[in-house]
């Protein structure tokens, strides 16, 4: 029993294990970038990773929508038309409600 204690005593007498064991607890817990905020900003940085796949798919559609539609002269007509309702000077339009 004494000699439990004794290395008990040794243990919590060493500086330097004291200061390690306190270093380690304050990084864990009480630091500005402890466990539960790295685990928060790894989470966001998946999450950031996904968005970015799909902004990515995105641009390349668009991008290849822009290469169809400058090769089809008729797609500007089309465009004009659909979106913007622009007409020639001969034609009437008719907007309806869906």
């Amino acid at each position: 029993m004494q000699s439990i204690l004794s290395s008990i005593t040794s243990i919590v007498k060493n500086k330097f294990l004291l200061a390690i064991i306190g270093f380690s607890v304050w990084m864990l817990f009480f630091d500005r970038n402890d466990i539960s905020s790295q685990l928060e900003r790894f989470q966001k940085l998946k999450e950031l990773k996904t968005n970015t796949a799909y902004y990515e798919e995105k641009i390349e559609a668009a991008k290849a929508e822009l290469e169809k539609r400058k090769n089809d002269p008729t797609a500007y007509e089309r465009i004009a038309r659909e979106k913007y309702y622009m007409k020639k000077d001969n034609e009437d339009i008719f907007l309806f409600d869906q």
